[in-house]
């Protein structure tokens, strides 16, 4: 199969050649990998509209086109910067040595007055030249995905900040409904172009999970963010049938997964095992869901042995992939303290391991 039909054939609950392979990096972790394989170190776009070099040179099965506030993250050099929403954004070093961004401005903080919000131009067709680029080279081969993420509850505590938010959820209802309705416009504009386009998934995403709890109430869940996923979904449906929706959220999201379905979530990443077991959610959901993500990101890759890493993809490859519904990946992005060796270990282990059907 070529990697579109490999995915396709997955995320439909099919069982394809093998099991499709996505991993994301960290700048660091990036320049790394494109260090040992001999390439530009400097030539850094996984997070940009094109999608990046490594998914190609690596065997990744689908490319993403990546637009919106996620994109803001490592997006200037300069120590401090202010990305087109009016957040403020610094670069801070770690104990570790890593270099993140994080925000230290929020523009809505100080004010209830939606007057004050001014959101980028999403029907702005300037803006997605390097997506129809994307899809016009590699649409045949690829499957093709829009990361829209950071979507809704995400973006609206970027621009607010986060005690502000929750404050509002209980104490604010009416500006918290005006103002989500305000922010859904911009992902409703850009999943309106690009499923015009033709992308074969639109992925969208808010942080709902901690380690072993939701942030919110389900009931708050449903209260604020359910029913404008519904519309979302339903809208972009009514665009392209047979668009499929990716979904992502760290952590532990047990009590809002019916919810997600029934919002019409077909792809729950990145599926974080030390929150949630993921043999546990492929008995259980995976009728109705594909799994993105599943290998642990917090210690075994980072931390184990190349064994740990190939006895741990050998058991998601086990356990979660029978019958399809597998993208196989690290459960966020690659750290930069993950050796070559760990890296290197889960793509050969898929590779050699993953191919239908499994016999481990």
């Amino acid at each position: 199969m070529i990697h579109k039909e490999r995915f396709l054939t997955a995320i439909n609950h099919e069982e394809p050649d093998r099991v499709p392979i996505d991993v994301w990096y960290t700048p660091e972790a990036e320049r790394k990998m494109l260090k040992h394989l001999g390439e530009d170190t400097e030539k850094l776009s996984l997070y940009a509209a094109d999608g990046g070099y490594l998914p190609h040179v690596m065997g990744h099965d689908f490319l993403i086109t990546w637009l919106g506030p996620c994109t803001s993250y490592y997006s200037q050099d300069t120590e401090e910067y202010v990305d087109e929403w009016g957040i403020r954004w610094r670069w801070v070093d770690t104990e570790t040595g890593n270099r993140y961004t994080e925000m230290i401005g929020h523009p809505m903080a100080v004010t209830d007055d939606l007057d004050q919000l001014t959101l980028p131009d999403f029907k702005d067709l300037s803006r997605y030249e390097t997506s129809k680029e994307m899809i016009d080279k590699h649409g045949k081969e690829y499957g093709i995905m829009g990361g829209l993420a950071c979507t809704l509850f995400e973006l609206a505590w970027y621009l607010r900040g986060m005690d502000k938010v929750l404050e509002d959820m209980v104490l604010n209802k009416e500006f918290l409904h005006a103002y989500l309705d305000k922010l859904l416009t911009w992902v409703w504009d850009a999943g309106t172009v690009l499923a015009r386009m033709g992308v074969d998934v639109i992925w969208i995403g808010d942080d709902f999970g901690t380690q072993d709890r939701l942030l919110i109430s389900p009931d708050l869940f449903r209260e604020f963010f359910k029913p404008r996923y519904d519309r979302l979904f339903s809208h972009l449906r009514g665009i392209n049938p047979d668009i499929k929706f990716a979904f992502h959220t760290d952590g532990y999201n047990w009590p809002i997964m019916q919810d997600l379905i029934d919002v019409g979530v077909n792809i729950l990443n990145p599926v974080q095992p030390k929150s949630m077991d993921p043999a546990e959610l492929k008995e259980k959901f995976g009728k109705q869901l594909t799994f993105w993500g599943t290998i642990d990101n917090q210690e075994t890759m980072p931390f184990g042995s190349v064994e740990d890493v190939i006895n741990e993809t050998r058991e998601r490859l086990r356990t979660v992939a029978p019958g399809g519904g597998l993208i196989l990946g690290p459960a966020h992005n690659v750290q930069p303290q993950v050796s070559i060796e760990n890296i290197m270990a889960f793509y050969d282990t898929v590779k050699e391991y993953g191919r239908y059907p499994i016999k481990l």
